[in-house]
């Protein structure tokens, strides 16, 4: 019996060998290949693999959603951090010639994580772009380069630093990656007066599959148009970006103005949702909603929050205020006025005593476990509706939605200017819920929560598609089973008209002629067009 016993654990450990080396042959062989680049060689702690002391911190290093660094999540075979382009040609000719999959981080917002996590079954590399963080800012050009690592806080504070009246129109979270941030379209709070990021991006630097470095001439009209507003890591490397600088004014106003439900915020809201997208193109209100307890009260209540920017000084705002939404009752003790760049961490969250080198740090300051989801709204949401999304949002722990208004300079760019197709709607919506540590049984509680929600929110939002904005990835659209990664052109059609609309079916087309081998690929990457047979397949 013994023996029967001694070699049942002999053959069990002979059936584990395989799957114990093949992963340290996998590293071996790109430790291998990466060395014939002799400044990855001499440079230390550049090439990250998983028996290094510096590997846990650095791939958990900017991943905002701490659900995507769970123990349970995949890990990758080692974190490339470039220093420069040529370290990126390298891994990328490598991981080609090995058959491995890159994933690719500039700042680690995306909310499925998928620039440093998988649920796919290759092994694959992660290319952290986090130390290519410059910037070149021209004034008399107009414009400014600036690399894919760099964060959008760190743009707007060196582009302040040589004019206090100019910027670039980009996102609201200042610790976003920039090669990432565009790639989805990227829309912050000047959108309704200067459009998207994508909209204003001048030319930039990718990295094909064949390692080679294309600027906007390079690489063609085509892939331009894709990679402002197609989605991160479908195309290639996003390296640099050149965007164009536009004014501000010296003086900004900004203000956050609360409503709860006892204060009428349930008509507020309504009117809110007929407004919005049709004031002064100087201002944008966006209204966070969330949970808050009722004072000297047991019970909770909900609580919108009118968070503002306006584009000039205070009475101008006011005059607008009183002509177009007087129901919100803003008043001038409200208001604050300050540079723009000052705006940047009012609307980021921050309090009035941070100093604006804040924006220098580079990190997220705010990590959570969480899900989100997103929708587009075309027609107002009636106040009944309203009341079913309160019901919901109290029964939640944690319960979050932003809606963001468009209008303005949005709704005058056509959809097919640049893949972002969003453009002829009232507002976006994003939910989100949050909870506490890594149990899964609790993740399941509340991303549960969530489905339900977003359920609910159907009858009242965009239709035929249903919308979705790329840059909010959500594993959820599409899929048919929980661990998602098809990559196939028809079930790729069922999220891809969801974040594009029309512009997907040109998506695939310029993918499938600028990387037929599909070497870039992701859960939710654009496909190439499939051979008939295998159409026949698919279908």
């Amino acid at each position: 019996m013994a023996y029967f016993s001694r070699l049942y654990v002999f053959l069990l450990l002979i059936a584990l060998i395989p799957n114990i080396c093949s992963s340290n042959a996998i590293q071996d062989s790109l430790l291998q290949c990466l060395s014939i680049d002799e400044s990855l060689a001499q440079l230390p702690n550049i090439i990250i693999t998983p028996n290094n002391p510096s590997f846990t911190p650095i791939l958990n290093s900017t991943a905002l959603n701490l659900r995507c660094i769970a123990p349970y999540m995949a890990k990758p075979e080692l974190i490339l951090t470039a220093l420069h382009e040529a370290h990126i040609q390298s891994a990328v000719i490598c991981a080609k010639k090995l058959g491995v999959q890159l994933r690719v981080r500039s700042g680690g917002h995306d909310y499925e994580g998928l620039s440093y996590t998988s649920v796919m079954d290759p092994p694959y590399v992660v290319i952290d772009l986090a130390k290519m963080r410059g910037i070149n800012v021209d004034i008399e050009d107009g414009s400014v380069w600036v690399e894919a690592g760099a964060t959008v806080g760190e743009l707007y504070y060196r582009i302040a630093e040589k004019s206090k009246t100019r910027a670039v129109p980009a996102g609201l979270c200042t610790s976003l990656g920039i090669g990432g941030h565009i790639t989805g379209g990227a829309y912050g709070s000047m959108m309704r007066k200067y459009g998207l990021a994508a909209d204003n991006a001048l030319d930039a630097k990718i990295i094909d599959a064949n390692g080679r470095i294309l600027d906007r001439k390079a690489m063609g009209e085509d892939v331009f148009w894709a990679i402002r507003g197609g989605g991160g890591a479908s195309f290639g490397i996003l390296v640099s970006w050149k965007l164009k600088l536009v004014p501000v004014p010296e003086t900004v106003t900004v203000f956050n103005v609360q409503k709860t439900l006892e204060q009428g915020a349930t008509k507020i809201l309504y009117k809110w949702q007929q407004v919005a997208d049709k004031l002064d193109e100087d201002l944008f209100i966006r209204v966070m909603i969330q949970t808050s307890n009722i004072p000297n009260d047991t019970r909770r209540t909900i609580s919108t929050t009118y968070n503002a920017l306006f584009l000039g000084e205070v009475s101008r705002l006011q005059e607008i205020m009183k002509q177009s939404f007087p129901e919100l009752g803003l008043k001038k003790e409200d208001c604050i006025e300050m540079s723009w760049l000052e705006s940047v961490l009012f609307i980021a969250g921050y309090p009035r005593s941070v100093p604006t080198s804040v924006l220098l740090a580079g990190k997220p300051a705010f990590l959570s476990y969480f899900k989100a989801k997103s929708d587009f709204v075309k027609d107002p949401i009636p106040e009944k509706g309203l009341e079913g999304m309160w019901e919901r949002f109290l029964a939640e722990d944690s319960p979050f939605m932003i809606w963001n208004p468009y209008g303005g300079m949005m709704s005058k760019i056509s959809e097919s200017a640049i893949p972002f197709p969003h453009r002829n709607v009232l507002f976006k919506i994003q939910y989100l819920t949050s909870w506490i540590g890594p149990d899964k049984e609790v993740m399941n509680k509340h991303v549960d929560w969530i489905r339900k929600l977003y359920n609910y929110m159907t009858q009242y939002v965009s239709m035929f598609p249903r919308q979705a904005y790329v840059n909010y990835r959500d594993l959820d659209l599409g899929m048919n089973d929980k661990n998602g990664g098809d990559t196939s052109f028809v079930k790729a059609s069922s999220w891809g008209t969801k974040y594009f609309k029309d512009n997907f079916n040109r998506l695939v087309k310029i993918k499938t002629e600028f990387d037929p081998d599909n070497f870039f690929k992701h859960e939710q990457s654009i496909p190439v067009l499939p051979l008939k047979s295998e159409l026949k397949d698919e279908l």
